[in-house]
């Protein structure tokens, strides 16, 4: 009887749970849209979209990376650290050409995954231990290619930071079509697929001949380029190269968006369009805070308030 009674209850939870995980991030941006509508002057105008536009693009390509880092069960914390190594070497090549210093900047993204890759997949060390060791050698290496800030002076870059296509920047349509990338590969290649039953059982998907090894190291590879190509399009809208400052705490940004977005840290399950609303959210939240006179530590209070209230909820839901 007393099982009976609570039945519903417990359904009715679970129910409400699992509609907070899917669509609580869209019902929290459109809160935030609709508060700033009101309360905060001149917020809707094309000007102010644009900037929350440009702003939020290396967030989210940022934090596409890591919805597949998280999506095996892993994470990568040196997202941030790439970026300012990609920076340095985006300024100390610059001088052969801009396109083949963006090479060379993304090729270092790529090579720092490869090593937080190949210490997953081939040494068996825990995610947040190798990408923890990376993080930390790529941010050294990048203050030692550039020790200090220095102006970045290229009219390609200029128009890529700045330029756009029918008043849309070209940062955002390039933060777009990486998404829509990202989420065809998750959704409908053999990759994608393997990544998803990695995450859900590693063993399992071992016993099952899938080739895990080869799949976190290009999950970790992908996570690198994709940081590295955020700290391009960050360099090219500041027009400076900062490999200090460039991309400090980028992974705590970058983790909110993706867990906020409905992606478990259990893994085995990846949601881009999630990622994508979680890295608005964030910049709402971020813009929010900044316009209102409050402090930017508490744009970094309110994103660890709103990661354990995901993650709270996911725990919940996993319970039943």
């Amino acid at each position: 009887m007393t099982e009976l009674s609570l039945a519903p209850g417990a359904v009715d939870r679970d129910r409400a749970l699992r509609l907070l995980q899917d669509y609580g991030v869209y019902g929290g941006v459109l809160a935030l849209l609709l508060f700033n509508f009101v309360f905060t002057p001149h917020f809707a105008s094309a000007e102010n979209f644009r900037t929350q536009a440009v702003q939020v693009a290396p967030v989210l390509i940022v934090a596409l990376g890591m919805a597949l880092a998280i999506g095996t069960e892993g994470v990568d914390l040196s997202v941030g650290s790439v970026m300012a190594l990609s920076t340095s070497l985006l300024s100390l090549y610059l001088g052969y050409g801009p396109w083949t210093a963006t090479l060379i900047a993304v090729a270092g993204g790529v090579v720092a995954g490869l090593a937080s890759g190949a210490l997953v997949a081939f040494v068996g060390v825990q995610p947040i231990v190798a990408t923890l060791a990376s993080m930390v050698a790529a941010r050294g290496l990048a203050l030692v290619l550039l020790p200090q800030l220095k102006d970045v002076h290229d009219p390609g870059l200029a128009a890529l930071g700045s330029g756009d296509v029918l008043g849309v920047p070209h940062l955002a349509l390039i933060a777009a079509a990486l998404a829509l990338l990202v989420a065809f590969v998750v959704r409908r290649s053999t990759f994608g697929r393997q990544l998803l039953a990695i995450g859900d059982s590693r063993p399992a998907a071992r016993l099952a001949g899938l080739p895990v090894r080869r799949v976190l190291v290009v999950v970790y590879v992908c996570s690198g380029a994709l940081a590295a190509i955020a700290g391009v399009l960050a360099t090219a809208r500041l027009t400076a190269s900062d490999p200090t400052s460039l991309g400090t705490l980028m992974e705590l940004s970058a983790i909110t968006a993706v867990v906020v977005g409905g992606t478990p840290l259990s893994g085995g399950r990846v949601r881009i369009g999630g990622t994508v609303a979680g890295a608005v959210l964030i910049q709402l939240l971020t813009t929010t805070l900044v316009k209102h006179d409050l402090p930017p530590s508490w744009t970094q209070i309110a994103q660890a308030v709103v990661i354990v209230a995901a993650v709270y909820a996911a725990r919940e839901r996993g319970k039943r």
